[in-house]
C-alpha cells in the first residue's frame, strides 16, 4: 500500500485486501500447516525458492504474511518477520547478527528476559555482552570493542521508562558500521519511528499493544530485506519460533485500533502519573511525560506522546508495594502489558526476577517498584482505585 498514507489508514489497510476468491474484507485465517501443488515441477520450484508460493506454514503462510506486510508499512521498514512470541523475535533478531566470538553492547535497562538472554544465554553460544552503565550515548560508544557486532536498547525502557536518544545512538552506530537494534514494544509505531531515526532493526512483543486484547502471543522483527530473508531461512525456520496463523490474525485485528487505543491510554497515563507524583505515599514516579523525568525533553522530541506505562515507588518498600497490589480492585494483577485492561505488577518478583538484585537496584528496579499498564477504562475510576489502595497501604 502507498506509504504516503497516514498511520490510521495504514493500520487498517496495509498488507490486507479483499480476498480474490470470495471478496471477504477480513484477511482469512489460513489455518493449514501445508499447501498442495498442481505438479511436481511447481512443488520443486517453490521448495527451491525459484517461484513464490506457500508450501508449509513454518516457511510462510498468507495470514502471517499479511501481518508482516502491515508491520513493515507501519514501521517504515523494507520487510518484517513474525514470530511466536516477543522473545522469539528478540533472540532470533540478535542471533541473526551475533555468532561465537562476537560482542554486543546493550542498554542497562531492559526487559528482564532480554537481559537474561544477553547475560546468560548468549555466552553459551560463545558471544558476550556489555551493559552500558547509563543512558548516555557517549557511554554506549565507550563500551564498543573491535568485535562488537550489535548495539541493543529499549526506549522507553521496561520498567523504569529510561529514555535514550535514538538519533544520536544511530549516528554512533552508523559511524562504527555496527547494526543498531531497538525494542519498540513500549512506544509502538504510533508514538515513534525508530527506523526513520537511523535504527537498523526494530523488534516488538506483538503480544502487547499491537494485539492489545491479551488474547494472542507473537513477535515482530522489522528491518532490511536481505537481513529479514536470511533470518527467516537460517534462524526462525530452523529454531521453529513461528507464529500460528490464528494468532497472526488476532494481532492483525488488534492493529486496526492501535492508534485509537494508544491515544486514550496515553492521555489516561498522563493524568495518572500526575496524580501519583502528588500523592504523599508515593516516593518516586517514572513517566517521561512528567517535567521532572530526566528524559522528558528528549521524549518530547522523539515521541508523539509519552506512552501508557508508568512505574512508581511506594512508601514501605516491598511490603508497601505488595499492599497496593493486593488492594486494587480494577487493576488486574497480571504480568503482561498493553492490554485494554489496566494491569499492575511487582517488577522485582516477576519481569526482573532473573536480574541480579545489585544490578536491578542500580537501574531503579527497587524492591518496592510497582509497574502499571494503563488500559482504556475511565481514568477517574483508575485514579480512585489507586488512591484507595495507596491510602490503605499506609494504614
Amino acid at each position: 500500500m502507498n506509504s504516503s498514507y497516514r498511520f490510521a489508514t495504514l493500520a487498517v489497510h496495509a498488507g490486507e485486501s479483499p480476498c480474490a476468491m470470495t471478496g471477504a474484507l477480513d484477511t482469512p485465517i489460513y489455518q493449514s500447516t501445508t499447501f498442495a501443488f498442481e505438479s511436481a515441477d511447481e512443488m520443486a520450484a517453490i521448495f527451491g525458492e525459484e517461484k513464490f508460493g506457500y508450501m508449509y506454514t513454518r516457511y510462510g503462510n498468507p495470514t502471517i504474511r499479511a501481518l508482516e506486510s502491515k508491520m513493515a508499512s507501519l514501521e517504515g521498514g523494507e520487510a518484517a518477520l513474525a514470530t511466536a512470541s516477543g522473545m522469539a523475535a528478540i533472540s532470533s533478531a540478535i542471533l541473526g547478527y551475533v555468532k561465537a566470538g562476537d560482542h554486543v553492547v546493550a542498554a542497562r535497562s531492559l526487559y528482564g528476559a532480554s537481559y537474561d538472554f544477553l547475560n546468560r544465554k548468549l555466552p553459551r553460544y560463545g558471544a558476550s555482552a556489555t551493559f552500558v552503565p547509563s543512558a548516555c550515548v557517549e557511554d554506549f560508544e565507550r563500551c564498543i570493542r573491535p568485535n562488537t557486532r550489535l548495539i541493543y536498547f529499549e526506549t522507553p525502557s521496561n520498567p523504569v521508562l529510561e529514555i535514550i536518544d535514538m538519533q544520536a545512538l544511530a549516528d554512533v552506530a552508523r559511524a562504527r558500521k555496527i547494526p543498531l537494534m531497538m525494542d519498540n514494544t513500549f512506544g509502538t509505531p504510533v508514538l515513534q519511528q525508530p527506523l526513520a531515526s537511523g535504527v537498523t532493526v526494530v523488534v516488538h512483543s506483538a503480544t502487547k499493544y499491537l494485539c492489545g486484547h491479551g488474547d494472542a502471543m507473537g513477535g515482530i522483527i522489522v528491518g532490511p530485506k536481505p537481513y529479514i530473508a536470511e533470518l527467516s531461512r537460517e534462524i526462525v525456520r530452523d529454531f521453529g519460533g513461528v507464529i500460528s496463523p490464528f494468532n497472526a490474525w488476532l494481532i492483525l485485528r488488534g492493529i486496526h485500533t492501535l492508534h485509537l487505543r494508544m491515544a486514550t491510554q496515553c492521555a489516561s497515563a498522563m493524568r495518572i502519573a500526575e496524580f501519583l507524583s502528588a500523592h504523599p505515599r508515593v516516593e518516586r514516579v517514572n513517566y517521561p511525560g512528567l517535567p521532572g523525568h530526566p528524559g522528558h525533553e528528549l521524549a518530547r522530541k522523539q515521541m508523539q506522546a509519552f506512552g501508557a506505562m508508568i512505574s512508581f515507588e511506594v512508601q514501605g518498600g516491598y511490603e508497601g508495594g505488595k499492599r497496593v497490589m493486593d488492594r486494587v480492585k480494577i487493576f488486574a494483577r497480571a504480568a503482561s502489558l498493553g492490554d485494554t485492561r489496566s494491569l499492575i505488577v511487582h517488577s522485582a518478583s516477576t519481569s526482573h526476577r532473573a536480574v541480579p538484585r545489585e544490578q536491578r537496584v542500580a537501574i531503579g528496579v527497587t524492591d518496592g517498584l510497582v509497574r502499571l499498564s494503563i488500559g482504556v477504562e475511565a481514568v477517574e475510576d483508575l485514579i480512585d482505585d489507586l488512591d484507595q489502595a495507596l491510602t490503605y497501604s499506609g494504614d
